[in-house]
């Protein structure tokens, strides 16, 4: 009788022994399975695909912080080229400057009216006068918030007989906004200040001779 109370002891120690270890494992595989599960959601959600061209194409998306300063500079870049890249024509000044007016606040409006009422512009319509800028380079601090620039830039005035070369320096402040057709980096200009901009050099434009036969 005790042998037997003894025998269904034992085997019911090993029973419950072995529905643990089977309990363990079922708990252990579930975690396992929803780690993997996460990792791999959280790898595809850092995937972009792009179709060009009938053709879908890979890329990877990554946090905005990592892309602050090539953003912040071809912000600032883009900004001076439609600000500054004027042709004597009326309707390619103002496509350029309401397109530059979007990207930055009123201090860039501001430096466009006193332009504007100075006869700036007109000037360049009636003198058949084009402006061109590059950019050399721009610094961008991101270690504070607005992230202060400046940006160092050559500037061409190619009038019918001359072109004068302009060195060209100017400081701000980017504030982040929302991003949209209009501005697509999500930066705001701000107190946006021109340090310099003097002659460096004027040259005598070459005019072509044609020799009659």
């Amino acid at each position: 009788m005790f042998e037997k109370m003894k025998n269904i002891d034992t085997a019911f120690r090993h029973v419950r022994g072995f529905t643990i270890v089977v309990i363990a494992g079922c708990v252990l595989t579930c975690c396992f399975a929803l780690y993997k599960s996460l990792s791999l959601v959280s790898q595809m959600q850092g995937k972009v695909y792009i179709l060009a061209n009938g053709k879908v194409l890979e890329a990877y998306a990554s946090d905005r912080k990592d892309n602050i300063p090539v953003e912040a500079k071809d912000h600032v870049k883009t900004f001076h080229q439609l600000f500054f890249n004027l042709d004597p024509d009326d309707k390619v000044i103002k496509t350029n400057l309401t397109k530059a007016l979007y990207l930055a606040d009123g201090s860039a409006k501001r430096e466009y009216d006193n332009l504007k009422e100075n006869g700036y512009y007109s000037g360049i319509i009636s003198g058949n006068i084009s402006q061109k800028v590059r950019v050399d380079s721009v610094s961008i601090d991101i270690d504070q918030y607005p992230y202060r620039f400046r940006c160092y830039a050559k500037q061409s005035i190619i009038r019918t007989t001359t072109i004068v070369s302009r060195s060209l320096i100017t400081e701000g402040e980017l504030r982040n906004v929302s991003r949209s057709d209009n501005n697509p980096h999500g930066f705001l200009i701000e107190r946006w200040n021109i340090l310099e901009n003097r002659d460096l050099k004027t040259e005598n434009r070459r005019k072509n001779i044609y020799i009659k036969d």
